[in-house]
């Protein structure tokens, strides 16, 4: 039983959604993905197959989730927040498996971030707005700049 919303106007192939997930219009979703309970995904957002999105996740609009993304519970993702997935991209040459990240428990990515492959951004941490992220961000900190880097501790 369907026991979440999406608008007439998304495009959800997925059928591995949560309880209480809102879908916002323009929104694609394809079949592989899994979205959690909760979560609230805003227009115009892209979750490709190989993509994990936890409990009580929000994503601003124009945000693209590609394969081997994972956002743990209670993440927050601004609007056009990009991730890669792929270090070398080429185009039609496909790596022989994309980049995981891993967005952990409570973290917070502001507005237009770049999430470069590859990384772990710990619990609780604060990526501010327009910032580029190269690498892993522990826990309970607050990074930003270009390239940004470790600014506070939460």
């Amino acid at each position: 039983m369907k026991n979440y919303t999406v608008h007439p106007l998304a495009d959800v192939q997925c059928e591995n959604i949560g309880n209480d997930t809102m879908i916002w219009q323009f929104t694609v979703i394809l079949a592989g993905a899994k979205i959690g309970s909760n979560c609230n995904l805003n227009a115009q957002v892209f979750v490709e197959n190989d993509v994990i999105i936890g409990n009580n996740v929000t994503i601003k609009s124009g945000v693209q989730v590609w394969d081997g993304v994972t956002l743990e519970d209670n993440v927050f993702v601004g609007p056009n927040v990009t991730f890669t997935n792929d270090l070398f991209p080429k185009s039609k040459q496909y790596p022989k498996k994309f980049e995981k990240t891993l967005v952990k428990k409570g973290a917070s990515i502001g507005a237009n971030a770049t999430i470069i492959a590859g990384i772990v951004i710990g619990e609780n941490a604060l990526i501010g707005a327009g910032s580029v992220v190269t690498k892993n961000v522990p826990a309970n900190t607050i990074w930003y700049g270009n390239p940004a880097v470790q600014k506070g501790i939460i």
